[in-house]
């Protein structure tokens, strides 16, 4: 396993609960907006490899959430450098190496595809070319044996959600618990996923077991949205 970000003391401790496992994984400090360190990082793995079976493409900048019609411009190109084009970046570099091993590229979108709540515009039209960019590649790739798939996660209960959802409550004088069942009941299974969960999703597009799928979003939601 190739664990790639940013910050080198995450990946650590990342690697270290991989390590736990019984597994090892390689770290590579990388910003994958730059075309150096993303070719460092193909050539890493396959240093250390001798092969790239799949690409998991989770790096995410918040995108402003702003009307579109006052939307900062700057803003939004940064937004798509980050989570479009730097997929596109990753996914290139690794092609010739996905090609020989017959892999596969899971991309992480989100489940604002499925609606067009207010402010979130900039945040839908990132997602929607993330998700565009991944559809096209599978019908370029399909023919050379790689395939492409997306998973969508809605809200994931994890450090980040708990502490909105602690703000939310503090907001409104109620308890997390209560602003938590207010949204799990929005659901149809009534909760709302957790990471190893999306995770899952993820383990199985990469998986042979996925190996008629591509071109695909499978979305992780417990049920929010129907697509």
């Amino acid at each position: 396993m190739v664990l790639a970000a940013r910050t080198e003391s995450y990946l650590g401790e990342v690697a270290k609960k991989v390590a736990e496992t019984g597994r090892r994984a390689l770290v590579v400090p990388t910003d994958v907006t730059d075309d150096a360190a993303a070719e460092r990082l193909v050539q890493a793995a396959l240093a250390e490899y001798g092969r790239v079976d799949t690409v998991v493409h989770n790096a995410f900048a918040m995108p402003p959430m702003q009307k579109l019609t006052t939307v900062d411009l700057d803003a939004l190109r940064l937004s798509h450098e980050i989570n479009v084009l730097a997929a596109l970046r990753l996914t290139r570099l690794a092609v010739p190496a996905l090609v020989e091993a017959g892999g596969s590229v899971v991309m992480i979108n989100s489940a604002v595809l499925r609606h067009s709540r207010r402010t979130f515009g900039a945040y839908k039209m990132a997602k929607s070319g993330l998700l565009a960019l991944a559809q096209s590649l599978s019908t370029e790739l399909g023919p050379r044996g790689v395939r492409v798939n997306s998973v969508a996660p809605s809200y994931i209960w994890a450090d980040t959600l708990q502490m909105y959802f602690a703000y939310l409550a503090s907001k409104r004088g109620v308890t997390a618990e209560q602003v938590y069942d207010d949204i799990a009941a929005t659901t149809d299974l009534r909760r709302l996923p957790v990471p190893d969960e999306i995770a899952d999703a993820v383990v199985f597009l990469a998986s042979d077991l996925a190996r008629a799928i591509t071109g695909h979003c499978l979305d992780v939601n417990a049920g929010e949205f129907h697509h």
